[in-house]
Formats: C-alpha cells, structure tokens, sequence
C-alpha cells in the first residue's frame, strides 16, 4: 500500500474494462476508485483517521491521491472531501467484515484455507489439471516466501509442474482471466516475475471457467459425421457434483517426476494417488468424483496403476499400495513384476529422463541468452581504432576502390575499340561457322 500511495499504479493491477450505459468508458474512473478504496483500506489498517487520510491524498505530492486533487479541481472541495469519506467509510466496513492479516501465523491460517479449496475443487480436464498444478507450486512458493506474492520464473515453474514452459505460460493466462493470479510485473534479465496469489472470497469451491466436458468420440462414417456433441462429467453418486477431495502435499511431490509426463501417468494418475491419499479405499465411482475425471480415464488408469503394483483392488475398494508414494508397487493377482521405483515406472511408459532434458533445454537457453548479452555488451564497450590505423585503412579501401574503377573503365574501353580479351576462351561466332544463315541457331550452350 506504501508503494502504491507513493508510486501510483505503475503495474496497471487496479484497472478494468467496464463500460457505462451508451457506450461511455469508465475505465479511468473505476481504475481511480480502485486504487483509492485499496489506500484507504491501507489506512484503515495502518490506524489513520478519516482527516488524516483526507489530508494526505488532497494535500500531499503523491500520485495516488490524484483523482482526488483533479476532482476538488472540478468539482470543488467539499466534493473530494465527500468522495475520500466514502472510500475511507468503505473500507472500514470491510475490514470489520473481514478478518484482516496481521501476522505470519494468520496468513498460514489463511493459505491453510485456501489450500482445503483448491483440494476440494473439481478440476476436470487436462487444462484444469494442470492449472491444479500450477497453484499447488505456488502455494508451496507463497509457504516459503511468507505472504501472497512471489517471484518466478516460467520455466522453473515449468520444472517445478513437470510440463512445458508453453504450457506453463497457456496456465498462467487462465488463471489471470479467472482471478486467481495477478501478474505484478514482468521481472528483470537476471529475476523472474512477480506474482500475488488471489484468494478469493468465500469458503467453498473455486469459480472456475473451465469446460468440464470432452469432445465426443468420431461417429461412424468419418470424423466430420454426426453432431458436434460434448460429454458433460456429471458424478451422481453420493447426491453431489463436488465431491472432489485431494491431497495437495502428495501431488506437490509427485508431480515434477518424469512417471507423471504427458505420456505417462499424466495429471489424471496424479489426481487419483492424491485423491487415494486423502482418503483410502474408494470405489471407482467415488474416485471419479474425488479425482475429477471421466469413466473412461478411471478405468484405464486403474488398469495402468494396478499393473504396476501402485494400487490393489479388494472386491469393489480400491487401495493404495503402502509404499505407492515411494513409487514401489505391491505383487497381487494382477501384478506379478511390481514398481521398484518412480524411474522404473518412468522406463516401463517410455518417459524416462523428460525431466532431465528439459532442465538441459532450459539451462542452454539461459546460457545462449547469456552468452548474447555478453557479445552485446563487449561489441558496446570496445575501444575505438587509433587514428593513424583508421586514416590506413581509410587510404587501403580508397586505392582498391581506385583499382577497381581504373580496370572497368579499361574493360569498357577495349569493348568499345573491338580488342579481344585473350582471357575470354568463348569463341566468337562468324557467318561462315554457322553456314549459309547470318544469324545463330539455338544449342545447348547458349540458351
């Protein structure tokens, strides 16, 4: 709030796009209130009083208080005045409906809390999974720096989700639009981007704008037949839609190996050993719930994770193996060559080393973006040549271009006087050598 009072709005964090009725943009008024209503909230917490924070937007240098001064230019003082009482009244009576941070301990109660909704969010399909992803890293992020904002870079963040920078950056852009990131700035050569990790309102699942559906499978007679339908994920058992429930820590852990690439387990095996990691023994159904996938996923993930020992079924219960979050699976009926390891189970789906190749990728795009700031900064700083080097090389370029016009001009010369250059092997074509026509048949020579 000092920064913001002090600097103004220089990342643009308070601005909206909202348009009044007829087509008038009040996009700078909204920006202006917003940013207003955010210092005063400061204030508030900081124990101004109401005069105080009157005195300091309308008399102080700061350009935060800005569209207060433009408005006592407009409309007068009494109306500025007015208008810093409703902003300063406001967010007195949000922070006494709020409990507002003020200490370490309370943001950890708070990230506790924003973590039990993330965990009981559904996050159906491959996007969702992976902006899941992407706010468990953060939270972990956000846990080691202390409060809501962090730096980081995409492509550690990428290393830490266990995916593709790309897909990291398609990530972050979701969760800008559904308000659930801010971007603070856009970071520096040598430091990644600032973030501030939104926590919305309320204690239930997250508004999401996701599409939880799939597209239908090809119809007979070609892919381009039958109608355009999408499957919508509906689980009707147990009476509700949300009943997903995960285990963030575990999927924290897991989801940077290379066991859970794209053409692994992918996200869908990591819902389901997070979910099973929160609650043990679940039926399918229940585990399509909790995990947030389709029937389909359900059933070939449990093929996948029982043959490798990672799970074990009992009647209709689905258990996770005791040391399954190790990556060793457990012998059964269905699996006779259980897991050793998460690098085994990496080997047996052909994804072993994804991980480690693109670290390299990554280290040789900061070390080729290095070495070309360095080329850049060494052609700035060279000394300029001497002198006499520059009149020789000067005197050098002047004969040789002298040269060169002197020869031309001879060339042109002995073109025009007829002479035969004794250089030129072409043999020069006569009446004679040609026969009883003046005039040169076509060859292969000259075209």
């Amino acid at each position: 709030m000092h920064q913001l009072l002090v600097e103004g709005d220089r990342h643009d964090a308070y601005t909206t796009g909202s348009l009044q009725r007829g087509g008038h943009n009040s996009a700078a008024s909204d920006h202006a209130w917003a940013v207003t209503r955010a210092v005063a909230t400061g204030s508030v917490q900081a124990g101004w009083s109401r005069a105080a924070f009157v005195q300091v937007l309308l008399d102080g240098p700061y350009p935060a208080g800005q569209p207060a001064r433009a408005l006592q230019h407009r409309r007068g003082y009494d109306h500025a005045v007015a208008w810093l009482h409703r902003a300063f009244d406001g967010a007195h009576h949000y922070l006494q409906a709020h409990d507002p941070l003020f200490g370490r301990q309370d943001f950890h109660a708070a990230l506790a809390v924003y973590r039990t909704r993330i965990e009981r969010t559904p996050w159906a399909g491959t996007a969702a999974k992976t902006d899941l992803r992407n706010l468990i890293a953060r939270l972990d992020i956000c846990t080691q720096s202390g409060g809501w904002d962090h730096t980081v870079s995409e492509r550690d963040l990428a290393e830490r989700l266990g995916c593709a920078r790309t897909t990291t950056h398609r990530s972050n852009q979701r969760l800008l639009r559904a308000r659930l990131l801010r971007q603070l700035d856009h970071g520096s050569p040598t430091q990644g981007a600032r973030w501030m990790l939104l926590a919305p309102t309320g204690t239930g699942p997250l508004t999401l704008s996701h599409h939880g559906s799939t597209p239908q499978r090809p119809q007979a007679g070609g892919a381009m037949s039958g109608p355009t339908m999408r499957h919508t994920h509906r689980n009707r058992h147990r009476g509700s839609d949300n009943d997903a429930d995960l285990n963030s820590r575990a999927a924290a852990r897991l989801m940077s190996l290379d066991a859970f690439a794209h053409r692994g387990l992918s996200s869908s095996g990591l819902a389901i050993l997070a979910a099973l990691a929160e609650r043990d023994g679940q039926t399918l159904a229940e585990l399509q719930a909790s995990a947030s996938i389709s029937r389909a996923t359900a059933y070939r993930q449990r093929t996948t994770l029982t043959q490798l020992g990672l799970i074990t079924q009992h009647g209709e219960l689905l258990h996770l193996a005791p040391t399954a979050l190790n990556g060793k699976g457990q012998p059964g009926p269905q699996c006779e060559h259980p897991a050793t390891g998460w690098t085994d189970v990496a080997k047996r789906l052909g994804v072993d080393g994804v991980a480690h190749r693109r670290r390299q990728h990554h280290q040789a795009e900061r070390a080729r973006w290095h070495n070309t700031q360095l080329q850049l900064t060494t052609r700035h700083t060279q000394t300029p040549p001497a002198p006499q080097a520059r009149q020789a090389r000067q005197a050098r370029q002047a004969q040789t271009s002298r040269g060169t016009a002197s020869g031309r001009q001879a060339n042109t010369s002995s073109r025009k006087a007829g002479l035969h250059n004794p250089e030129d092997t072409t043999p020069t074509l006569t009446p004679q050598m040609l026969g009883s026509t003046a005039y040169p048949q076509r060859s292969t020579r000259y075209p």
